[in-house]
């Protein structure tokens, strides 16, 4: 069976595949690195059975080895082939869906804090072994291909800060804060006076032993808070990398309590990750091991929920290729930490991660991903009418960073 996909799958590459018996056979047309791989017993049969799960696991369990190559290049070689085959049909996907949203992302506030607590509550040594120094779990912007992912991060901030057009003492609030970064940047360099919340009890903590390191506690205040019970309102209301936890059910709840949040005046900007096909399902593997209740929605999903909540759809921007090279930069440095992550927790999460990093990177180089990048408003003059503003606002930064100011608080 594993053989017969492989034959009909792998029209491009060298890829050579070994059974456990030591039948090898060999697939592609012989261009690209060589990957050569190893299937224990048992593990070709579950392949072929639910290939979307059970690759990942065989990776994690060893039941898939790569004796030639690495699993990038495995990867790569699966990518390469995508071109061949085109999306579901749409019926039959509307209607799995349909059948994944009601089954799978019902967040309520327990699950959404358990699901939470499954990823980002794992232990802070684990990420600064491979983030940048400032900590951002999500996209950077690489506005130069050149950049460090340092800077690339530092760019992704100030051109979201850019969009939200702050001025001193505004109110913020940031959905999903993570360590705190965004939060830190917006009080320490724009004045803001900022809320930020998570539910994740590792996340908090260090959030707010930074924002006491760098004198900004008063400025910058994080809470284990849903975004469904936040009170506002907010100046400003700012969100990065947190709507792919909210569900689909919830898309429309979420938007309510935005507009329910934000002045009258106000801007909110949504970062996430979306898919440019028609709504569809969670890839099985990543829901099952790494982000449970996750779901990346196509942007007619959102639009729908932003009209149903009446706010404005201002400004849409569809970054392409830029967490391709943030998962790169992230993958490389795991890599180099391997053996130091491997005495935290074990040789299996390990390539539980690998996989996990190499597949998103896979997904956004050769897949449907990309970033959405939404701003919202609740009056139609709220936000300028041109986008001159946001350039100029990053232009700012920079040329201030050149002349020796301060790049960041913490």
């Amino acid at each position: 069976m594993l053989h017969a996909m492989l034959r009909r799958f792998v029209r491009i590459g060298r890829l050579t595949a070994t059974e456990e018996g030591g039948r090898t056979v060999a697939y592609g047309d012989g261009t690209g690195p060589k990957v050569r791989v190893y299937f224990a017993k048992g593990w070709a049969l579950r392949i072929a059975l639910n290939p979307d799960l059970a690759m990942g696991e065989a990776y994690m369990e060893g039941g898939l080895v790569i004796e030639e190559g690495d699993l990038w290049d495995l990867c790569e070689l699966v990518g390469r082939n995508f071109g061949q085959y085109r999306d579901p049909p749409k019926l039959l996907m509307r209607m799995l869906t349909q059948i994944g949203h009601l089954t799978q992302q019902w967040n309520d506030r327990s699950a959404a804090r358990r699901n939470v607590h499954h990823h980002y509550d794992l232990s802070y040594d684990l990420y600064r072994r491979f983030l940048d120094e400032d900590m951002q779990y999500s996209c950077a912007y690489y506005a130069r291909p050149d950049m460090t992912l340092e800077q690339a991060q530092l760019a992704k901030k100030t051109h979201i800060a850019a969009k939200l057009k702050l001025d001193p003492g505004m109110s913020v609030l940031d959905i999903g804060c993570g360590w705190g970064g965004m939060g830190l940047e917006l009080a320490g360099r724009y004045g803001a006076q900022v809320c930020g919340v998570t539910l994740s009890g590792e996340q908090l903590a260090i959030a707010q032993s930074r924002a006491r390191a760098a004198g900004l506690e008063a400025r910058a205040q994080f809470s284990l808070t849903d975004y469904r019970d936040v009170k506002g309102p907010f100046d400003r209301i700012v969100s990065v990398g947190m709507f792919e936890h909210v569900g689909a059910p919830n898309f429309r709840t979420y938007f309510e309590q935005v507009s329910r949040l934000l002045t009258d005046d106000g801007i909110a900007l949504i970062h996430t990750i979306g898919r440019r096909s028609v709504p569809g399902l969670t890839q099985p593997w990543i829901a099952k091991y790494i982000f449970p209740g996750g779901y990346i929605p196509a942007l007619s999903e959102m639009a729908a929920a932003i009209e149903e909540a009446g706010l404005w759809i201002t400004d849409v921007e569809v970054q392409r290729l830029h967490y391709a090279e943030t998962l790169k930069a992230w993958r490389e440095r795991f890599m180099a930490q391997w053996d130091e992550i491997a005495e935290l927790y074990d040789e299996r999460f390990c390539r539980m991660w690998e996989f996990y990093l190499a597949i998103s990177e896979l997904g956004f180089r050769y897949g449907v991903n990309n970033i959405f990048q939404v701003q919202l408003t609740k009056r139609v003059g709220a936000a300028p009418v041109t986008r001159d503003y946001m350039v100029d606002g990053e232009r700012a930064v920079f040329s201030g960073a050149k002349r020796g100011k301060p790049r960041s608080v913490a």
